[in-house]
């Protein structure tokens, strides 16, 4: 398996996993980049959406949803999703192909299986995802207001995780550019997760196969690289373990598994 995240934040957010099979399924964790954005950056990747097997939603975010059905309708693929975003983004689907699934339930999707894990985030019915293939798991662990049992159980045996750290607490709650009320949202238990909690469900995952850690979904304002990064290799028990962090322009490149 491979991956690349090819935009992380509050601007667009889209991960591209790719499977490892003879005949490679290509997958996209969310679309909350316009279908041209999508379209360069994937080439940057050696990609094309045209080569995409489907689109899979974590929530209705516009972040996370901005461009899935003018992709897929462009593309024909179809976009996955929850009963309750399908609910929320009700009128915006056009003519893309939709496919709904229930919190929790496995599903595949070519070479990938998919276990979608219910999360606390602000948002009707909102999952995030541990993927496999023949060989490799991962998941994808964004737009989270707080760690759960729930969560963390499902977070066994990972070989990468992509992890949020939208926050520095300190630098939130000094920023004068944001309300109280936006400022209880982000740190709320349905908000998004700080270091420190990013940090706390690291600390307590079993590492000894995981690989590689990604930092994502950073807020421009209320964060920095080198403070996620930092909390995050705090929380390692295994020194073999690299750590990166995933930035608005998607400018990583793969990730190789």
């Amino acid at each position: 398996m491979r991956f690349a995240s090819l935009g992380s934040g509050s601007e667009g957010n889209a991960t591209l996993v790719q499977s490892r099979d003879r005949q490679p399924t290509k997958v996209l964790v969310d679309c909350g980049l316009g279908r041209r954005e999508l379209e360069r950056r994937m080439a940057r990747l050696g990609c094309s959406p045209e080569r995409l097997d489907a689109i899979v939603l974590t929530h209705a975010h516009g972040d996370h949803v901005r461009g899935a059905f003018s992709v897929a309708a462009a593309y024909g693929v179809a976009v996955h999703m929850t009963h309750g975003t399908a609910r929320a983004l009700a009128g915006r689907f056009g003519s893309a192909s939709v496919v709904l699934f229930a919190a929790e339930q496995r599903f595949e999707i070519g070479g990938l299986r998919f276990e979608p894990v219910a999360v606390p985030h602000d948002c009707h019915e909102p999952v995030q995802y541990v993927l496999e293939d023949s060989a490799i798991r991962m998941a994808v662990l964004t737009d989270l207001g707080h760690p759960t049992a729930h969560v963390i159980r499902a977070l066994r045996a990972l070989d990468a995780l992509v992890l949020e750290c939208n926050h520095d607490e300190a630098m939130l709650a000094a920023n004068p550019r944001y309300p109280a009320e936006l400022k209880r949202r982000i740190s709320g238990p349905y908000g998004h997760l700080a270091n420190s909690q990013a940090a706390q469900i690291l600390g307590v995952i079993g590492q000894e196969q995981l690989r590689v850690v990604v930092g994502a979904h950073l807020s421009r304002h209320n964060n920095q690289p080198e403070l996620a990064r930092s909390a995050l290799l705090g929380a390692l028990k295994q020194p073999h373990v690299v750590v990166t962090i995933a930035d608005q322009e998607g400018s990583g490149g793969w990730v190789e598994l």
